[in-house]
């Protein structure tokens, strides 16, 4: 059983990589950047973007983990205290193990520039784009007919993953990680007499794409996830959901609104 750990590198963050490396050579697991069985983060939702990027070329092998020592976990299923019991549940058998691999959405980004180059990108929470020199002005198309004309800060398209960061904070709606779609939501909209959009965030099913065509010039600031590049020149961006997907091993149940409860809500209910 191969394996590798992303860590946050804070003092707590790095303590646990010793102990998980101490203890999965107990139980015969091997370290190995190349090939990894499942891909561990130790730290926070952060992490496990980091952790997501970094083995991008993996997806197909790899599943991954995540043990929470930040402040918001909705990746992680497990404490610290917790590392023996998962580590023995990784080299359990299935049946005993009760591994159950789930399979969450990814957001495809292709960038297109003036002189024809197109580069493709994936994102696990969220692709932005937004104007560096003045506002974003842009066509927005869905699925290759005229949609609205948007100016304002900028454009989120966001994972059901991303839903609960920064697409919430933009009135966005919370998605279920499992449901194959992306979400449009916009970020400092202007509406006047010239510029009209919907006001409100749109969610696209798999097999639809919007295309985003900037209209303003000057230079603009694309992120994914926790990455972010300038570009110029830039012609077209298309998003649609990924064929590809993200695999995450579950031992045990961690119901999802239950994790979105306790992050936004709490217990007390009076």
């Amino acid at each position: 059983m191969n394996y590798f750990v992303v860590n946050r590198g804070d003092e707590e963050s790095c303590k646990l990589v010793k102990e998980f490396h101490l203890l999965a050579a107990a139980h015969g697991m091997t370290e190995s950047r190349c090939e990894p069985n499942f891909v561990v983060s130790i730290g926070g939702d952060g992490t496990m973007l980091q952790a997501f990027h970094q083995f991008r070329g993996n997806l197909a092998t790899a599943s991954f983990v995540g043990i929470h020592t930040g402040h918001l976990g909705f990746f992680a299923d497990w404490m610290p205290g917790e590392i023996s019991q998962l580590i023995t549940l990784m080299n359990a058998p299935p049946q005993a193990s009760k591994l159950r691999l789930v399979t969450y959405p990814l957001v495809e980004v292709e960038v297109v520039k003036a002189a024809g180059e197109a580069h493709s990108f994936m994102a696990l929470n969220e692709f932005t784009i937004k104007g560096i020199d003045s506002t974003l002005v842009a066509q927005l198309n869905i699925n290759d007919e005229p949609f609205e004309t948007f100016r304002g800060d900028g454009i989120c398209i966001s994972t059901p993953c991303g839903s609960t960061a920064y697409n919430k904070s933009l009135g966005g709606a919370i998605l279920h990680p499992s449901l194959e779609a992306l979400q449009i939501a916009e970020i400092s909209s202007i509406n006047n007499r010239v510029y009209r959009t919907l006001g409100s965030s749109m969610i696209l099913p798999k097999h639809h794409h919007c295309d985003i065509y900037p209209k303003s010039e000057g230079r603009f600031l694309i992120t994914l996830d926790h990455l972010s590049f300038q570009e110029n020149q830039v012609t077209s961006i298309r998003c649609q959901v990924s064929k590809e997907t993200i695999r995450f091993a579950r031992f045990r149940p961690f119901p999802f609104w239950s994790r979105v409860r306790e992050a936004f809500i709490g217990h007390d209910f009076n």
